[in-house]
């Protein structure tokens, strides 16, 4: 039943996509365009990134990168940052892989990924790759799926094409696994939370400096890139309203967070 509802709600526009198609990535583009409350929400997201990069990040130099941009709309807020994606967009700036950065060594100051760290095949590859690039001192701040009871009931059900595994024995993707088919999206859980002494032990050069869990309201009713949306747009303040009143209970609530990773000078 839950699946069938699933599946209606699904957004017309992505129905009938491969998820690890281009068109996939256009097609959510179109989506973005076409809801006003979610582009508040990536506004949201972004905003966020920024900020955390101003306290974090102070005085670094560096470019700053996003990876994984895919339908984004990153480059009209801060047109400093460089987007990127594993796949050819024509409103993305780089093609590359995050686990192959063609970047100088110590010449980033700060890379963003919004819902881009799940979808990593290595994220130890990864790891290494920012220390590389990273200028001592800069970091990546990264918005993920949350943990929480809410979350841990949401994920499993919400996408066909991926998990929520936070029992996963290993970091690494199985093999085959598209730019986003099979992803798992509890990966930051599994890293940073579960398996954090060991995320100290292999990297002690980074440092998990910030972790906080938030957005949930906004997120289900602007329905994402993939589902309907809702609630009409004149009832964006409300929705925003009532997930301000309910911030408190963001440690059960929450559908995502933030995570903060620094490189030590």
């Amino acid at each position: 039943m839950l699946m069938r509802l699933r599946d209606w709600l699904v957004d017309p526009t992505v129905a009938s996509c491969d998820v690890d198609s281009q068109e996939f990535s256009l097609a959510h583009r179109e989506v973005v365009n076409r809801k006003p409350m979610l582009r508040q929400l990536f506004e949201r997201f972004y905003r966020e990134c920024r900020s955390l990069d101003s306290l974090f990040f102070e005085d670094c130099p560096g470019v700053r990168l996003e990876i994984g941009s895919g339908a984004g709309i990153l480059r009209e807020i801060y047109s400093d940052v460089i987007t990127s994606d594993i796949k050819f967009l024509p409103f993305v700036d780089v093609v590359l892989s995050a686990e192959r950065l063609p970047l100088a060594d110590n010449s980033v100051r700060a890379i963003y990924g919004v819902n881009a760290f799940h979808h990593l095949r290595s994220p130890r590859t990864f790891f290494r790759e920012i220390l590389r690039v990273l200028h001592p001192g800069g970091g990546v701040v990264l918005i993920e799926p949350f943990y929480g009871p809410v979350a841990r009931w949401v994920f499993p059900r919400l996408h066909a094409s991926e998990t929520f595994e936070p029992e996963a024995v290993r970091w690494e993707a199985s093999d085959g696994r598209g730019p986003f088919s099979n992803a798992n999206q509890a990966l930051s859980y599994v890293v940073f939370e579960r398996d954090r002494a060991l995320f100290d032990s292999e990297f002690p050069q980074l440092e998990l400096v910030f972790n906080r869990p938030h957005t949930h309201l906004l997120y289900v009713f602007s329905g994402g890139v993939n589902f309907k949306q809702l609630v009409p747009d004149s009832l964006t303040p409300v929705v925003k309203f009532a997930e301000r009143i309910l911030s408190p209970f963001n440690r059960w609530l929450a559908l995502q967070q933030t995570i903060v990773v620094r490189k030590r000078r």
